[in-house]
């Protein structure tokens, strides 16, 4: 073969290369897939509970940032107690909120004797009452209890690149091994969202759910 030939030849190979690795580029920014999580049952307290339970002046310990930013788990742990059982080390997440709120699977619900109503964070009102204890103190709220209704966080930016907006009620699927797909999938949208689905252990498990699982929203 002469050297003008298969110099030819490489430049082809070459070209074809680029373009396969463009393409794939291209292909990788229209990836519409986002993070999942799977959120165990946890408390948020306001700072008025958290110094009842803990003590005046008392300041949570933060053990671990959560994906959404300034959210984090705390060091500190206190009991659930419904009327047929209760939960012991359950984790708070900071910082404190205007109102204290805990959230439980429909499982965990039945599992101690409480209604397991769908609600969506914040909104506490006609929700069950439960007790929470820390020691030998021990905190009766009148409402509070939610299981949470499935979600997505993301920016006005993420939202633009989906075609979504702000309440808006989606589709997703759970790209695992055992797939599955979820409606009444709640969208919220804030700038100080960081991207990433939220889904309970109960949704977990039913969708084979890992670490590193990524959803997708299905349009009609």
């Amino acid at each position: 073969m002469e050297r003008a030939e298969l110099e030819k030849i490489i430049r082809e190979k070459l070209k074809e290369i680029m373009e396969n690795s463009s393409e794939q580029s291209v292909s990788e920014k229209k990836d519409n897939s986002f993070m999942v999580e799977a959120s165990g049952r946890h408390v948020h307290l306001s700072k008025k509970h958290l110094e009842f339970l803990f003590g005046k002046g008392y300041e949570l310990t933060k053990v671990k940032d959560l994906s959404q930013p300034n959210q984090y788990a705390a060091k500190e742990r206190v009991r659930v107690i419904g009327p047929r059982g209760e939960f012991s080390n359950v984790v708070i997440l900071g910082p404190c909120r205007y109102f204290t709120q805990v959230e439980l699977s429909l499982t965990d619900c039945r599992d101690i004797g409480v209604k397991g109503v769908i609600r969506e964070s914040g909104d506490i009102k006609g929700t069950p009452g439960i007790l929470i204890g820390v020691g030998d103190k021990y905190l009766q709220l009148d409402e509070g209890v939610i299981v949470a209704k499935r979600h997505i966080h993301m920016t006005p930016e993420d939202a633009r690149r989906l075609n979504v907006k702000d309440k808006e009620i989606v589709k997703v699927k759970i790209n695992s091994e055992r797939p599955v797909i979820f409606d009444d999938v709640l969208v919220r949208v804030k700038d100080s969202f960081r991207l990433a689905m939220h889904i309970d252990y109960d949704e977990a498990n039913a969708a084979g759910y890992v670490s590193g699982v990524t959803g997708t929203i299905i349009k009609e």
